[in-house]
């Protein structure tokens, strides 16, 4: 999983004390926490004090997380987070409440305080294998791919059919270069799911740095005739085939990657996404030919969509 650089966070979040001070008046100060209209200064507003009972703030607490939910939607954190926190602070008990958060956290590369707000979403339903699978998630963002693989697998004992999280099982076994467990897992996700292919493109990744590289290109092969639109598919057997010295269909592939997303030249992008080390020494080769450098002058860099969900 890629790892996310920090997003700007706003100069000057409200203290969550503050927030409850004011809970007395709900919708106003949920309003001057949200940074929504208030009203004009010359207007006289004497509240009327109204206690919350457990419902009221069970619904704004659930209010505010789909909140966060929309925000993170959009890849707002900055937005996202004050709501998730204070979502927790009304809802202690949900565990679904500190899996958002702990999620966000990590999102914004708050590892540990991620880990510790996930845990406590697992304390409370342990038998919730959404939530192992986000732990393990957030255990292969932080490079900890023994942790990834127990909540992975914790996860899959709770419900086996969810190709998803096979292919992250995959590739925390092939981070870990337990490579035939990785395969077992991703041929699972694909058994599962007919048409997930990238369990197959990553089936080629890890028999490539076996040195099989035949079936590699098979598996690539197999990968775009799902995905046509793909690149990363296409790239790999470029680089496989210019190692070999077919220099024009190489070539020709590689085009059509570049076309077709040129974040894929980027090898910390492809590190990102698992590249192992023989191919990416390889697709170094083939992107410095003079026929792709003249192609990537010409190549505007793809930018990050805005709207991303996993």
């Amino acid at each position: 999983m890629p790892k996310r650089s920090s997003p700007r966070r706003p100069a000057h979040v409200p203290s969550l004390d503050r927030l409850f001070r004011c809970l007395a008046l709900p919708a106003l100060a949920v309003a001057i926490w949200l940074g929504q209209p208030r009203p004009a200064a010359a207007q006289v507003f004497v509240p009327h004090t109204v206690e919350l009972d457990p419902e009221q703030l069970e619904s704004l607490g659930f209010e505010l997380l789909q909140d966060a939910d929309r925000w993170a939607r959009f890849r707002q954190f900055g937005e996202a987070l004050p709501r998730a926190e204070l979502a927790s602070q009304l809802l202690p008990e949900s565990a679904q409440v500190w899996a958002v958060l702990g999620s966000l956290y990590v999102q914004v590369d708050r590892y540990d305080d991620g880990i510790e707000a996930l845990f406590k979403a697992r304390d409370i339903e342990p038998e919730n294998a959404a939530i192992r699978f986000t732990i393990g998630s957030a255990f292969f963002q932080g490079e900890d791919y023994a942790g990834a693989v127990e909540e992975l697998e914790a996860g899959l004992a709770l419900m086996p059919n969810t190709p998803g999280a096979l292919f992250d099982l995959g590739n925390a076994y092939f981070m870990l270069e337990r490579f035939e467990r990785a395969i077992a897992s991703y041929e699972e996700a694909f058994a599962q799911d007919g048409g997930f292919w990238p369990a197959l493109n990553n089936i080629g990744l890890v028999r490539y740095e076996q040195g099989m590289t035949d079936r590699a290109l098979g598996q690539w092969e197999s990968s775009t005739a799902l995905a046509p639109e793909e690149a990363e598919p296409l790239l790999a057997q470029a680089a496989a085939l210019y190692a070999r010295g077919d220099r024009d269909r190489s070539l020709a592939l590689a085009e059509e990657a570049i076309v077709l997303d040129s974040r894929y030249t980027d090898l910390e992008f492809l590190k990102i996404n698992l590249w192992g080390a023989q191919l990416l020494a390889d697709v170094e080769q083939l992107l410095a030919d003079p026929r792709l450098q003249a192609l990537l002058a010409r190549t505007e860099p793809r930018a990050e969509p805005i709207f991303i969900r996993p």
